[in-house]
């Protein structure tokens, strides 16, 4: 497939999607799509175990959603665009395998909404984070209401939704936003290593434990651990789940085929 807002690449087991608007790589309607048909893409090839989100340059992983775009649409379209980047973050977000985002630079309004739907995010210690659309009169449409509380909490979402207040990396580990905050001339080297650790791992376990916790946030205990339950039974049934079992009990190492 060819793409041109993003560039698509894969080696190792490992695809990478690089947003290529520089400099600041706003969001558009075309990264949408373009992102929502690659997500379909990895979907689909048994040989991607490890998806990561990165950018062009260091200045901007993504300054927020384009607003040149924005400023001419009808109420109608705008409701489009915002399905349009709902579809591409749900589909990182539910992808059947690790999403990891490298954060660098400029991450605000969009680009952190972009960052929530991956399973890990990965930030340069020159990144910062806001949510400038209240300034804007308006308020994020890409799912920051509703993944940033969830993952911060209420309150500290509240705080930086409403002050549109920038934060660097550091206060972004503090508060649970970003798992790792590593150099700028290291977040490759720190992100391909984390890709490198997932990609080893049985995908089919991956997918159990990721729909389980995707999915159990949003619905009551009982019936998350009842579903807990039944993606165990699967991961346990699959070749990959006799597999390690059986190498565990005989002390040596496991040879995963992702069945």
């Amino acid at each position: 497939m060819s793409y041109e807002a993003i560039q698509v690449t894969k080696e190792d087991g490992i695809a990478m999607i690089t947003l290529n608007r520089p400099p600041m790589n706003p969001l558009n309607s075309a990264v949408f799509a373009e992102i929502a048909r690659a997500a379909d893409e990895f979907a689909d090839d048994n040989s991607v175990k490890v998806v990561i989100i990165a950018s062009t340059g260091g200045k901007a992983f993504a300054a927020g959603a384009d607003v040149s775009e924005m400023a001419t649409l009808t109420p109608v379209e705008a409701y489009r665009f915002c399905q349009g980047s709902r579809t591409a973050f749900s589909k990182l977000e539910n992808l059947n395998k690790p999403v990891i985002a490298a954060i660098t630079g400029v991450a605000f309004g969009g680009g952190v909404e972009l960052a929530l739907a991956a399973d890990f995010r990965i930030a340069a210690d020159n990144a910062k984070f806001a949510f400038p659309e209240t300034g804007l009169g308006i308020i994020p449409g890409g799912g920051g209401t509703q993944r940033l509380p969830r993952l911060i909490g209420v309150s500290k979402a509240k705080e930086l939704m409403f002050t549109g207040d920038i934060i660097d990396a550091a206060e972004a580990l503090k508060i649970g936003l970003v798992n790792q905050v590593v150099a700028l001339d290291l977040i490759k080297e720190e992100t391909l290593k984390l890709a490198g650790k997932l990609a080893f791992k049985p995908l089919i376990a991956i997918q159990m434990a990721k729909t389980a916790i995707n999915h159990g946030a949003d619905i009551d205990i009982n019936t998350g651990l009842e579903m807990e339950i039944q993606n165990f039974v699967i991961a346990f049934a699959s070749a990959d789940g006799r597999e390690g079992i059986s190498a565990f009990v005989e002390k040596r190492k496991p040879n995963y085929t992702d069945k």
